[in-house]
């Protein structure tokens, strides 16, 4: 292999499997169900490829029935996260030393292994843990996952593939190398292949990695991280450790080792790491990367030349699917008030034919939300939208947990465009409207820009050109992912670079080759062949 120009296979989006009645995949789906619903998994930490039981207990249930344990899970303590940083620093330097089409063949054979042998169980992990229902699942879990470990695999051989010019008798070549430090990758509930691909993106390109994955969605991070020990990961590579935040993160924020963050979560907790950053700055080997994907506050904007149907699937689509979890999930919309009468029947209609229920029916379109403080938040918008002016919930608005945690799909009409729920993100199922008048179009465009601090993902339904064109001006910096005529969730890999600006990250944009340039850090190499063996230059012979 030392003297091959390799080239990587050219990675194609995964098929997505609909799980229609009567197909094999639904079969095999509901096999994989059954098997996980009734087998409760011990899920320990993974320190330099050794399982590490503390005894500190954690319980993962499934959201829409609370009272079943699918698994108990190891918490790490502080001894625990300084071992994986250790062995993640002693990692570096064998982890380095591997060619890297070596590195990356075990993160293409990882994707193999999902795309076939460890499919369904990957999917019904996400559906039993994470409340999502077979076709949610199979585009987050499976196709999202896949696609994430091949085309970072194909981002890598450009990066690599990106050298200088030379000039004659010059050789100039950039050697570009991992981060050095490891890498704390901190993962979110709601996506497992966001959870697979923070730890892997830096690990693809020589980083070593110490992951934190979310407290409320540890088994399907668990279950792929015993995919890549299968795919050949050696051991310390990347540090599978569970526990609080406070237990994991103050201890790797302050490691003098820090080379970089990978983190998707709440602003919040984003801010205020960046804000232990800054504390310890002078306390690191090399300044860290910090790269972040926040909240939102995802907006559809209808002008009044927009088609009524459309309009409605997306928003119900939008809001709804996987119970407004997305991190690009619509929030607000901004209705013409000549199309909010039909707008509003067409949701009522919509939304009257949805079915709220456990994701192991699968002629439901809304399941729970993921765990109790979910639940609690999201109630309290509900609370607060009953007994306050400005809001009136005008569809659902129902709560119940007394065996999962259920909110109904709820629709909120604004009054005040800077109403509480118009502007704070909420990320459960709930929609708020503000209806303008058709004349305020622009103006109305300006307000949506405003009255948020998240810039995540948007989107304008327009059949007018020049209404079109003025929306993407105006909303220039409201949304980092803009789509027309389109919901303003379901990001591809490879198509759809993902990301925002202002409070909701700093757009590094996954599932693209930004994202992967940030967990290098080039050296330029001049080979001179001919060295002068004279100081003087031709300018100096005549006075």
């Amino acid at each position: 292999m030392n003297n091959a120009v390799i080239r990587t296979p050219k990675p194609v989006n995964e098929p997505i499997y609909q799980y229609e009645p009567g197909s094999s995949h639904r079969q095999a789906l509901k096999v994989a169900l059954k098997e996980l619903s009734t087998t409760e998994l011990d899920i320990p930490l993974i320190i330099k490829g050794e399982e590490i039981r503390t005894g500190n207990i954690g319980k993962v249930v499934m959201p829409h029935d609370h009272s079943h344990v699918l698994a108990t899970y190891h918490k790490a303590g502080p001894e625990d996260v300084q071992k994986a940083i250790d062995a993640a620093v002693a990692a570096q330097q064998r982890w380095q030393a591997l060619r890297w089409e070596e590195r990356c063949s075990i993160f293409l054979k990882a994707a193999d292994l999902l795309a076939s042998k460890y499919r369904y169980k990957l999917n019904a992990g996400s559906m039993l843990s994470g409340g999502k229902t077979a076709f949610q699942a199979e585009i987050d879990a499976a196709c999202e996952l896949i696609d994430f470990l091949r085309y970072n695999v194909h981002y890598a051989e450009q990066i690599y593939n990106n050298q200088p010019e030379s000039s004659p008798g010059v050789w100039n070549f950039v050697q570009h190398r991992p981060l050095e430090g490891f890498v704390f990758a901190v993962t979110p509930f709601n996506f497992t292949a966001i959870a697979g691909n923070l730890p892997t993106a830096p690990a693809i390109m020589g980083n070593t990695v110490v992951w934190k994955p979310a407290s409320s969605l540890v088994y399907t991070p668990y279950l792929f991280m015993k995919i890549l020990e299968e795919a050949g990961l050696p051991a310390g590579v990347i540090n599978f450790v569970p526990g609080s935040g406070a237990n994991v993160g103050d201890i790797c924020l302050q490691d003098p080792h820090l080379a970089g963050i990978h983190f998707t979560g709440s602003t919040p907790v984003f801010q205020q790491m960046w804000k232990k950053v800054g504390e310890n700055i002078a306390r690191y080997k090399s300044y860290p990367r910090i790269v972040g994907e926040t909240g939102g506050k995802d907006f559809v904007f209808v002008h009044n030349s927009a088609g009524n149907k459309e309009v409605v699937t997306a928003l119900v689509r939008g809001a709804f699917e996987y119970q407004g979890q997305k991190c690009s999930a619509a929030s607000r919309a901004y209705i013409p008030a000549s199309m909010w009468p039909e707008v509003q029947k067409g949701l009522r209609e919509e939304l009257g034919k949805v079915k709220m229920g456990p994701p192991t029916d699968f002629s439901n379109f809304v399941g729970a939300v993921i765990d109790q403080r979910a639940f609690n938040t999201i109630s309290s918008f509900l609370d607060y939208t009953l007994h306050n002016d400005g809001g009136d919930i005008i569809i659902g608005g129902k709560a119940d947990d007394s065996v999962g945690y259920y909110i109904e799909p709820t629709v909120i009409l604004a009054t005040d465009p800077q109403f509480k729920t118009m502007v704070e993100e909420i990320f459960g199922p709930v929609l708020t409207i503000y209806v303008y008048e058709d004349e305020k179009y622009e103006e109305t465009l300006e307000l949506c820009n405003s009255s948020s601090i998240y810039g995540l993902t948007g989107a304008i339904f327009s059949r007018d050109r020049e209404a079109t064109s003025m929306a993407i001006t105006k909303l220039e910096h409201a949304a980092g992912n803009f789509y027309i005529n389109d919901k303003p969730t379901g990001a591809v890999v490879g198509q759809q670079p993902f990301g925002g600006g202002r409070a909701s990250g700093t757009n590094d944009k996954a599932g693209a080759i930004n994202n992967m340039v940030r967990w290098v850090s080039p050296r330029t190499i001049k080979e001179t062949f001919v060295p002068p063996e004279e100081f003087g230059y031709p300018f100096m012979n005549e006075e």
